[in-house]
């Protein structure tokens, strides 16, 4: 098999980003003092992204692996660039975004990231707004600079009751309460359940059955090794060796494949790779057992319109390819 480095310098592909649980986002028990920010010498520098890039939302092209971004004031600064995340259950900032805001560390948590865990600073804010969102005070983890330009993450915390329109065609991005409102005749609906704040939706992995969380915060798509066991009994010659490198810097190995269709009723979706591997957090999710994956930018932002409705609990979504449904999607 091959191998491929999933952490590409000033291309992030494959970053995979998510935080702990609710009862995992909570002050440690120990005396230590809080830990100070991290220097800027500690910091990834080379996977920030500088280029021009859309100021919302950028969809997923051959070339790259697309992102929703919500710009958020934090105490009336900014606003700040947070990558909008459905995989974690809590808000964090950067380094450097903690160090413009100012203020001192309160204490330390311990993150749970897709391939480890590690205990950071908790940085005390008052309010986080964006659009008629408000949310706080809040204790924000300080996280390592390995959002690819990005200051931080917007975590579920924010979007309960929500209603998420992530445009991709035309670079907008609406979070709004929800009203309730149907998916228009154009959209393909795909329902979803809850489970401890993650949205998950039945499909089919070529004959598998599986969950998929849906994740705004992953690039890449990612499956269990137990989906894998229920796909093939013989790796394909066209197997490659993928290194996973999470918010916690710590890298795992997985073996990437081009899957089979990826069926969620009325939309199927062709050509998608998935790595496979019992990551760290598949673990901590204790998501080990039945086939499962997670649903990254490089599949979510290949569609023209996603939305996100948290009241609902639907994935509505329009294709660039299709004008309705029953359709296949192949990208």
């Amino acid at each position: 098999m091959g191998h491929a480095q999933a952490l590409m310098s000033g291309g992030l592909l494959g970053l995979l980003l998510s935080l702990p649980l609710a009862a995992d986002v909570a002050q440690t028990s120990e005396p230590a003092a809080p830990a100070a920010l991290p220097t800027p010498s500690q910091q990834l520098e080379e996977v920030i992204v500088q280029t021009t890039e859309p100021r919302f939302v950028a969809p997923t092209r051959r070339d790259r692996i697309g992102r929703i971004w919500a710009p958020v004031l934090i105490d009336g600064k900014g606003p700040y660039r947070l990558v909008l995340d459905t995989g974690a259950n809590h808000s964090a900032i950067t380094a450097r975004a903690a160090q413009s805001l100012g203020g001192t560390p309160v204490a330390n948590t311990v993150v749970t990231g897709f391939t480890g865990s590690a205990t950071v600073p908790l940085l005390r804010v008052n309010t986080m707004e964006v659009g008629d969102l408000l949310i706080g005070p809040t204790d924000l983890p300080v996280l390592m600079d390995v959002f690819g330009g990005a200051q931080g993450v917007l975590g579920i915390e924010a979007l309960k009751n929500r209603r998420i329109v992530a445009d991709f065609t035309h670079d907008r991005l609406e979070i709004t309460i929800s009203r309730g409102e149907r998916a228009r005749r154009d959209f393909t609906v795909v329902p979803l359940h809850e489970v401890n704040g993650l949205l998950i939706a039945d499909v089919h992995v070529g004959r598998a059955r599986a969950r998929a969380i849906v994740d705004t915060g992953a690039q890449g798509s990612v499956g269990n090794q137990a989906l894998l066991n229920a796909l093939v009994r013989n790796l394909p010659s066209n197997a490659a060796r993928e290194d996973i490198i999470g918010v916690t810097l710590d890298v795992q190995g997985g073996t990437g494949i081009p899957a089979p269709d990826i069926d969620f009723g009325s939309l199927q979706v062709k050509g998608a790779h998935i790595t496979f591997g019992d990551m760290y957090l598949f673990q901590h999710w204790k998501m080990t057992d039945e086939p499962t994956l997670t649903l990254g930018m490089d599949l979510l932002g290949s569609f023209d319109v996603l939305v996100i409705d948290y009241a609902r609990r639907e994935l509505q979504i329009r294709s660039r390819t299709a004008p309705e449904p029953p359709y296949s999607v192949r990208y």
